[in-house]
């Protein structure tokens, strides 16, 4: 009976972590040791690929029997990307800037093996409308979330009824890691039945 394959989620997201449990398949976690492109001014799309790409290349190359999945998410608007914010301040801004607008949710997913040379991406967008709020719904939120290590400086999965009117797309998208592409992506692989 041959090994079941092993997979590695190249992330330190603890969502990321949880979404790819919800498939019930075995998988590790590497985090890559890379420095992520991070732009204000970058191509969402390309931004996000990038990342992805580089994080999943990073532990194949240290694991080359494995597949290696890697993901990267931002939040776009007004012509630039919202990444995770340095400090409270800058997420203060950034939730002061998304309030009462629609913005975009830009997620690379990137699957590599380095065995043979496997190179499999691909990129989700959803749409999110933030309601009209004031900082002291801000401060509320911060009491529920914590927005440093999250682009854009929110989570769709806590709190989103003080600040989030809606949403059109991949949920999971919003979260970090579109869980539709994602199962496709590894069932064309053989590694979701």
């Amino acid at each position: 009976m041959a090994a079941h394959p092993h997979l590695i989620l190249a992330s330190a997201s603890p969502r990321r972590r949880e979404l790819l449990g919800q498939l019930r398949i075995p998988f590790d976690v590497v985090v890559a040791d890379v420095v992520e492109h991070e732009d204000p001014g970058a191509e969402p799309r390309a931004m996000v690929a990038h990342n992805a790409a580089l994080k999943a290349d990073w532990v194949a190359a240290r694991h080359p029997e494995a597949w290696v999945l890697g993901a990267d998410t931002t939040v776009f608007i007004d012509r630039q990307v919202l990444n995770k914010p340095r400090d409270l301040a800058e997420a203060r801004a950034m939730l002061r800037q998304l309030s009462g607008r629609t913005h975009t949710v830009f997620t690379g997913v990137a699957l590599r093996r380095q065995r043979d040379g496997l190179r499999v991406a691909d990129g989700v967008s959803s749409q999110v409308t933030f309601k009209v709020f004031d900082d002291a719904v801000i401060d509320a939120y911060f009491k529920l979330v914590n927005p440093l290590d999250k682009a854009g400086a929110y989570g769709i999965q806590e709190g989103r009824e003080l600040i989030i009117a809606g949403w059109e797309g991949s949920f999971t998208n919003i979260m970090g890691l579109p869980m539709e592409a994602t199962k496709q992506i590894l069932t064309q692989q053989g590694l979701v039945t």
